[in-house]
This record gives structure tokens, sequence and C-alpha cells, in this order.
């Protein structure tokens, strides 16, 4: 599960900040494109179904904004292809992005297609709170919207795009 990498820590905590886009990096090109299509089982909590490229995973994710736990189970194309005709709500389909931010870590830009096109958002993920916290988002980076509902993907899914 390469794509999957595990970006959390040991005790299955996802810690991440969410970014609109101000202005869209260059040679996109040159960076690791992902094609993903997720949808939710549950947003309540959260349990997701999620393709990238040729992989797939259930996804159950806990409570909180920045910082929530997060559990992966590798599935097969079978199970997935099953488990998605089971989702509610939107079908979520974008191409993720991979680039390296000079500090080191890694902006995952996501470019929404289908329904959502138009829709342009940006995460960072942490190995802690503090590290998140101290984070100093590039030039590129818009708004934070790491505590606004409506820029999470379990919500986007039920409700479409912020008006």
């Amino acid at each position: 599960m390469e794509n999957f990498e595990n970006k959390k820590n040991l005790n299955g905590m996802e810690i991440e900040r969410k970014f609109l886009v101000k202005e869209m990096p260059r040679n996109l090109e040159n960076y690791k494109n992902i094609n993903m299509v997720q949808g939710y089982l549950n947003t309540n909590p959260v349990v997701r179904v999620r393709k990238e490229n040729d992989e797939f995973v259930l996804t159950y994710k806990g409570s909180g904004m920045m910082s929530h736990s997060e559990y992966n189970l590798p599935l097969n194309k079978e199970s997935f292809d099953k488990l998605i005709k089971k989702c509610d709500g939107i079908i979520i389909s974008k191409n993720r992005y991979k680039i390296p931010l000079e500090c080191g870590l890694t902006a995952e830009l996501d470019i929404f297609c289908g329904d959502l096109s138009g829709l342009i958002l940006v995460e960072v993920e942490f190995s802690s709170v503090p590290e998140a916290n101290a984070f100093i988002p590039p030039h590129w980076f818009g708004d934070d919207v790491t505590n606004d509902e409506h820029y999470h993907n379990s919500y986007i899914s039920q409700y479409g795009i912020k008006a």
C-alpha cells in the first residue's frame, strides 16, 4: 500500500491542516499525481472507501478537525466496487498532486472533478499538533479552512461545495 503512506503517529492519529489555494503552483506535471475516487458509507463517524490509482482502502476517521484518529484497511478492487455503490451523496473524484515544501513537509494539492469541479484545496499532514500550529504556509496557500467543516470531504460528499 505504497500510496497510503503511514504519516500518522503510531497511535493512529492524523494531524493535518487544510487551506484554500490563492495561486496554483507551476509545473504540476513535475509532481506525483494520484487519481482518487472516494465515497462515504457514513459521515459520523467517517467511514470512507477510496481508490488511489490502482490501490483501494477502507478508512475510519474519528471526530476532530485538525487532529483525529484514522485507521486504514486495505481493500481489493471487487470489495471497493461493491462498497462504492453503497455510498450516500456525491462520489468525490479528484486529482492529488504531492508537492514537496521547503520545510521538508509535503503539500497535497487536490483538484476536484465532476460535480465538484472548481474546488481546489491543499492540505499538509504533521507528526504533532505543535508542529501543525507552528507551520507557516507558503505564499501560494490561501485561507486556512482546517476548522471549517464545509471544506471536509465528508461534508462535501453530502452537501456539495460551500456557496
